[in-house]
């Protein structure tokens, strides 16, 4: 009798003290919500913000505002976030950079999986091999043959330090052993002019920044880096269909919130999260921008941060890059 007592005085004494979490997550959210992009406006992870924030805010019955905070690489908004109060009110979407930063920068004062907690795997956005058309070479094998024939005309362009762009570049580097050089620019807008001109011959650029060069003629399109084709461009193959089995980058992110965020919360902002990414009109306007719908659970993202990470550092390992 005295054990049974004491088992339920135990149990009460658990749920009297999980109380105030509980009711704090079934009155969530009480006040607007703030998602912080680490990128200027435009790019693909603010439009994801801006399409589901507005969705999330409208089904949970808050405003919810975008809070952009670019700069140094993606890491200034990302340390913000880190630092936040882990209440669910500030919470914050991520892209490619942020499972490559750990390797590129010595004290960037967060670290991609103990600083966050994990709410749902967002996005993939697939990335082109987009040529100077003038150059003879219309698949992978004869582009890499092209760049061995003509090493000092090699000049491939990148959108900086820590971009997935740059790192899909360092990853076909390696696994083609082509003379490479990489030239960074300051994003899209920076980088194409060069290769239009020919100052540069091949940029791997996200399909909603490329596309439209692309159908027009001005770059020719000769594959995309993820393992499936792309449904923006079903008629370019993959880099792996053209013999490069191995190879798979992309600028991919998600939503994530500081850690120590309660379970409760999470679970709440992943429920919204995917169905918001379920409705017809979000899915129209991400997937007209070059976006691939996601979705999962928590712990699918984390897996996949987990695996990400394990990928991108074996790369920086073998090109000898060196952080800063």
């Amino acid at each position: 009798m005295q054990r049974t007592t004491l088992l339920k005085l135990l149990a009460l004494s658990a749920t009297l003290a999980l109380a105030p979490t509980l009711a704090a997550a079934q009155a969530y959210p009480a006040r607007p919500i703030k998602i912080i992009v680490p990128a200027p406006p435009g790019g693909a992870i603010d439009t994801i913000a801006r399409v589901v924030g507005d969705k999330i805010g409208a089904s949970m019955g808050q405003a919810v505002v975008v809070d952009n905070r670019p700069g140094a690489s993606n890491n200034l908004g990302t340390d913000v976030l880190a630092k936040s109060a882990p209440d669910g009110y500030t919470i914050g979407i991520v892209g490619g950079s942020h499972n490559i930063n750990k390797y590129l920068f010595k004290n960037l004062g967060w670290d991609p999986e103990k600083s966050f907690e994990p709410i749902v795997y967002t996005h993939e956005v697939p990335l082109v091999f987009a040529i100077y058309p003038q150059i003879p070479a219309k698949t992978l094998p004869e582009l890499v043959a092209w760049m061995k024939a003509h090493p000092a005309d090699a000049k491939v362009a990148t959108s900086g330090r820590g971009s997935a762009q740059e790192m899909a570049a360092e990853m076909f580097r390696l696994a083609s052993g082509a003379p490479m050089l990489l030239v960074p620019y300051k994003g899209s807008s920076a980088a194409h002019p060069d290769l239009l001109a020919g100052r540069t011959v091949l940029y791997i650029d996200t399909i909603s920044a490329i596309q439209a060069q692309a159908k027009a003629g001005n770059v020719r399109a000769v594959a995309v880096s993820t393992r499936q084709r792309s449904k923006s461009l079903p008629d370019v193959p993959t880099a792996s269909e053209q013999g490069f089995k191995d190879y798979d980058a992309n600028s991919n992110g998600g939503f994530l919130a500081p850690a120590g965020t309660p379970k409760a919360i999470v679970a709440r902002l992943n429920a919204e999260i995917n169905a918001a990414l379920k409705l017809p009109d979000v899915r129209s306007k991400l997937e007209a921008a070059g976006i691939e719908i996601q979705g999962g659970t928590p712990q699918e993202y984390a897996a996949l941060i987990k695996s990400d990470l394990d990928k991108w550092g074996k790369v920086v390992k073998q090109a000898g890059i060196q952080p800063d």
